[in-house]
């Protein structure tokens, strides 16, 4: 009897697809398109982009006193010490001394939970670095905002109700006969 070798079996045909169409040519810059939707997402009226451009003269800089208002209605004012541009997360970080410890805190720019974003008080001068990491030294932390804060809302409600020109009924003389300040140093 002779031995036959084995044959192969016939081969399977293998269904193939072709490759599904590319978006290259539709979406050439994913990560950009994605990031422009995600902006008129978060910020429909492009307020804070305008806001916080380059171009704009009046932008918020680093030094400047920023008054910020969430949805939960806690305010947060600090000094701007730095600011760091990313598209949608766009952050800056603000520092405030309260009571005796230095506070900081990162505020997203365009989150849903940020109401807004004032600017308190400008910086005396323009600041000669990126970032003012060096506040953070107790020779070179400014303190406490709190009372730049109160005069600024002060003033911009003495604005609003339209008594630019008049005393704010709050900050009277204390009741006392003509206005005289009475205590320690009064004169």
């Amino acid at each position: 009897m002779a031995i036959t070798p084995k044959r192969a079996p016939p081969p399977k045909h293998i269904k193939t697809y072709p490759p599904p169409p590319s978006t290259a040519r539709t979406h050439p810059f994913p990560i950009a398109s994605v990031t422009t939707a995600h902006l008129r997402e978060l910020d429909p009226t492009a307020a804070r982009q305008r806001f916080f451009a380059r171009t704009n003269p009046d932008r918020p800089c680093l030094g400047d006193v920023l008054l910020t208002t969430f949805r939960t209605g806690d305010p947060f004012s600090g000094v701007l010490i730095s600011i760091r541009r990313r598209g949608v997360d766009t952050a800056v970080l603000l520092r405030n001394r309260i009571g005796t410890i230095g506070t900081e805190m990162w505020v997203k720019v365009y989150s849903p939970v940020v109401k807004s974003i004032e600017v308190v008080k400008r910086a005396e001068k323009r600041a000669k670095r990126a970032r003012l990491f060096y506040m953070r030294k107790e020779k070179h932390d400014r303190g406490s905002v709190e009372r730049v804060v109160e005069e600024y809302l002060r003033q911009r409600r003495l604005v609003r109700s339209g008594a630019v020109g008049m005393q704010d009924p709050k900050s009277t003389g204390g009741g006392k006969k003509g206005g005289k300040k009475a205590g320690v140093g009064a004169r």
